[in-house]
């Protein structure tokens, strides 16, 4: 029931996110002039993208093959293998092929949407402000639930691909996925990499000669370089960043499962005796992170604003309602799979969506113009360049700050609450618990 309800969920995500796509592919593209600046924009990033996956796809058929080797030939069994060699490389090197092509194409369709609705959020803010914000939040959103539906439907499709073919116990089987998380991380090193260093070429090309030799403002089409800037924007803050989310959901799914088997052999006798089972402790992570989507469907579908309204207002409201209901499902999932030793865990989790609500207010604090570190900025800018680059380096320090005192805060109370929550060996369950969370 707990891997049918994981990878329904997961397949409802990216039905979601088709109809998100058809959504906003539905909205008016704008004007002549318009769509021949994103024509080239798309035609850029469309060539780029393809030219670096087929890198990627080269290269990560080359660790495949490495990986499949080692573990076959040269790799010395031990006696805490979950199978045997050839089992053990042959579904090493099928999960990390999977995970790399996972992790490509969820990237690739987070940039293909992006590269399609700016053009219609440009568009739609010439008519009213609401049009806008939903047009870029629901394409924005194609990519988060490509990333976290292909995320789950991946590692419960292998899991319950190798649990009918006998792989291994169930306990193993995350051991023996886990190259899923190494190949989503693969290609999120060489998509962040490409991308990112794409983009700061371009950008800072793009401002060096229009803004500063020439006088163009930022961003206007007049400057050629600008196109090559904002194709760098897509490939890396879409493509790439979709990549890098993939890996840490990925990598955390199969972490969590993996302490979750530890956790179930550490207290076998309190699990059986309370009727629990071995499948529902496992899969009480892929549970958690699936009720999460439905949480974030309604979320999204909540975002509207009238044209006096800030649009962070709009979006916070969104983001509450998804915080909230993802709470809800984080009970719903312990109580049901972790029974009598449910309360600390589902507290765990709370925290953990709660640090993702603190960075948010964070981030808005440092970054918005209502506040003091961005007037600071401002107002030290009125001096000249000197005091402009102090008070910056100076706030973006400071920035780090609060973060990372909330992460210490979580990661410390969720590890107490895992060691007190009646079962032997519980911490780190607790502090995997809070990062599913907080993703």
């Amino acid at each position: 029931m707990e891997l049918t309800l994981i990878l329904g969920i997961s397949v409802i995500g990216l039905l979601f996110a088709l109809f998100l796509i058809r959504d906003v592919m539905s909205r008016s593209t704008g004007t002549e002039k318009m769509q021949e600046i994103s024509n080239a924009i798309k035609q850029g990033a469309e060539a780029f993208l393809r030219r670096q996956n087929r890198t990627i796809g080269y290269l990560a058929f080359a660790l495949a093959c490495l990986i499949y080797i080692l573990y076959a030939c040269v790799r010395t069994p031990t006696g805490n293998d979950p199978a045997s060699s050839a089992v053990l490389a042959l579904w090493t090197t099928v999960s990390f092929a999977l995970g790399a092509a996972c992790s490509v194409a969820a990237g690739y369709m987070g940039m293909w949407v992006a590269i399609r609705s700016n053009i219609r959020t440009a568009a739609a803010a010439m008519k009213d402000m609401n049009g806008a914000l939903q047009t870029a939040l629901r394409g924005g959103a194609v990519s988060g639930f490509f990333v976290v539906a292909m995320s789950l439907l991946g590692v419960g499709g292998l899991f319950a691909v190798a649990d009918f073919m006998q792989a291994a116990k169930p306990e193993h089987i995350p051991l023996l996925i886990v190259g899923y998380g190494f190949g989503a991380s693969f290609v999120a090193l060489f998509a962040q990499l490409g991308g990112g260093i794409y983009t700061k070429a371009a950008d800072v090309g793009a401002d060096l000669v229009g803004k500063v030799e020439v006088g163009i403002p930022e961003d206007d089409p007049r400057n050629p370089a600008v196109i090559a800037d904002l194709v760098g924007d897509n490939v890396g803050d879409c493509a790439g960043r979709g990549a890098d989310l993939f890996e840490s959901t990925a990598a955390e799914n199969i972490g969590a499962m993996i302490l979750a088997a530890g956790l179930f052999k550490a207290n076998h006798e309190l699990f059986v005796g309370s009727g629990l089972t071995l499948l529902g402790v496992l899969l009480f992570p892929l549970v958690a992170r699936a009720f999460g989507i439905l949480a974030s469907i309604v979320g999204i579908m909540i975002v509207k604003a009238t044209d006096k309204e800030d649009p962070m207002s709009a979006l916070n409201r969104g983001f509450y309602v998804a915080a909230g209901l993802a709470m809800v499902g984080f009970y719903v999932a312990s109580r049901w799979l972790l029974g009598p030793f449910y309360f600390n865990f589902f507290i765990c989790g709370v925290i953990g969506v709660l640090a993702s609500v603190a960075f948010v207010y964070i981030t808005q604090y440092y970054t918005e113009y209502k506040y003091r570190p961005v007037q600071s900025i401002a107002e030290a800018s009125q001096t000249g360049p000197a005091t402009n680059i102090i008070s910056g380096i100076a706030i973006g320090m400071e920035s780090t700050g609060l973060p990372v005192v909330v992460i210490s805060v979580a990661i410390v109370s969720s590890y107490f609450l895992g060691q007190h929550s009646g079962l032997n060996h519980a911490g780190l369950f607790g502090t995997a618990v809070a990062t599913m969370g907080m993703l």
